[in-house]
């Protein structure tokens, strides 16, 4: 349990830095919008590239992918469908909120969590591929053509090929596929740019807080219950269901594949709000509740199901 706490003593300490530069206004109003665009557009492709250009093939296609996979899936699609229902959100709110309640912090929490709480960071590995690979080209898309206010085809098509988060991940899953060995000289530069990412990310997360009560009046208090529901609750319990009675997982496995359900909402999910300025209360009120659940959840799992 030492690693859980450590993991997220040393995230909520760079989250407080951020929240008292933030209170002390030292950066001025724009900062949180310069550095998020720093992370989207710069530091989070460098990391993206360098982790997929250096993952081993065998751990990001395991049997553990399917279970991650249908887990997520599910509380997205419900989060959407409750939402469209009851509350008739719109497709960028519905879009953010799917993610609050789906994507998992697998970077800043899930490879800390990997390595001091199961012993292997790579099993984090298939969830980061499947979210960068499969999960995030199709939320952005259907950000960008909805935000942008007109469907065109070609914008819809040439999505992909626009977004920065995409293209390193694709180009870093090429080299890895074929094989290429890159010299220091050529895959330092990422290393170096991809170390600010995290901590960027982080001290954005804690910008953002400053001048903000959770669950304020206004800020869509059920859209952030609801999805801190599917994320922290049901999303655990799907992925325990059919690990252990679908796909007859047992041991490291299924601890592993619940644990990876039981991480928070990825920070990224703000930063997606943030780049098009929609649902932002959702995204870090979903975050931050989340962030604060997992210590508690994750402690629960590791006593129920750890080998």
């Amino acid at each position: 349990m030492a690693g859980v706490l450590i993991g997220f003593a040393i995230i909520g300490s760079v989250i407080a830095v951020g929240y008292v530069v933030g209170r002390l206004g030292v950066l001025g109003p724009t900062a949180t919008v310069v550095l998020g665009r720093a992370a989207f557009f710069v530091f989070l492709p460098a990391l993206l590239f360098s982790v997929m250009a250096e993952a081993d093939l065998a751990e990001l296609f395991s049997a553990l992918l399917p279970v991650s996979a249908i887990a997520a899936l599910s509380c997205m699609l419900a989060f959407v469908l409750l939402a469209r229902l009851l509350w008739r959100r719109g497709a960028p709110a519905l879009t953010i909120g799917a993610l609050a309640s789906g994507y998992v912090n697998a970077n800043n929490i899930g490879l800390p969590v990997a390595a001091y709480v199961i012993g292997d960071p790579t099993l984090v590995a298939p969830v980061i591929l499947l979210q960068l690979v499969v999960f995030a080209p199709i939320a952005l898309t259907i950000l960008d053509v909805t935000t942008s206010g007109r469907l065109s085809i070609g914008r819809v098509l040439t999505q992909p090929v626009r977004n920065p988060l995409i293209i390193a991940s694709v180009l870093g899953l090429v080299v890895a596929l074929i094989g290429v060995d890159l010299p220091d000289p050529v895959v330092e530069p990422f290393r170096l740019l991809g170390a600010a990412a995290v901590p960027t990310v982080l001290f954005v997360f804690g910008l953002s807080l400053h001048g903000r009560r959770i669950l304020e009046p206004g800020s869509g208090r059920r859209d952030v219950l609801l999805a801190v529901i599917l994320k922290s609750i049901v999303m655990p319990l799907v992925a325990w269901g059919l690990g252990a009675l679908a796909f007859g997982l047992d041991g490291v496995a299924l601890f592993t594949v619940v644990v990876l359900a039981a991480l928070p909402t990825a920070q990224n999910v703000y930063t997606y709000a943030a780049r098009y300025q929609t649902a932002m209360p959702l995204a870090r009120d979903s975050g931050l509740i989340t962030t604060a659940l997992a210590v508690p959840i994750l402690i629960v799992v590791a006593a129920l199901l750890a080998p």
